[in-house]
């Protein structure tokens, strides 16, 4: 597992940007307009998720469109697949001890005029 791409995912406005650009390709305009931020500052955000391996960018006439590159994703998905058996675990565990408590008295309903005094 590469760490650029947690680093690079690990910044809120690049992380909108992937999430924006699972919709589909974006010119970098589109995506600081949509995000709010200035051209300047998603270039940079472009560039770091590039280098990363996340995002690659093709020119059209005198744009440039985002695409999400589909690998470090994928390699992503690897890594964390190890994981799902730990958690899987887990929540069994949790699911076996939430069954083993007793049922809890639903609380009084504020609307119901015979509920409380």
């Amino acid at each position: 597992m590469n760490h650029h791409t947690f680093t690079a995912l690990a910044d809120p406005h690049r992380f909108q940007i992937v999430e924006l650009l699972r919709e589909r390709p974006h010119s970098v305009g589109e995506i600081a307009d949509r995000l709010g931020l200035r051209q300047p500052q998603t270039s940079k955000h472009l560039r770091v998720l590039t280098d990363a391996g996340l995002v690659h960018m093709e020119p059209q006439a005198n744009r440039r469109i985002a695409h999400l590159s589909p690998t470090p994703f994928r390699d992503l998905d690897d890594w964390l697949t190890r994981y799902r058996p730990l958690w899987e675990e887990r929540l069994d565990r949790l699911d076996d001890y939430l069954r083993t408590l007793p049922p809890e008295d639903p609380a009084p309903d504020p609307t119901d005029p015979g509920g409380s005094p």
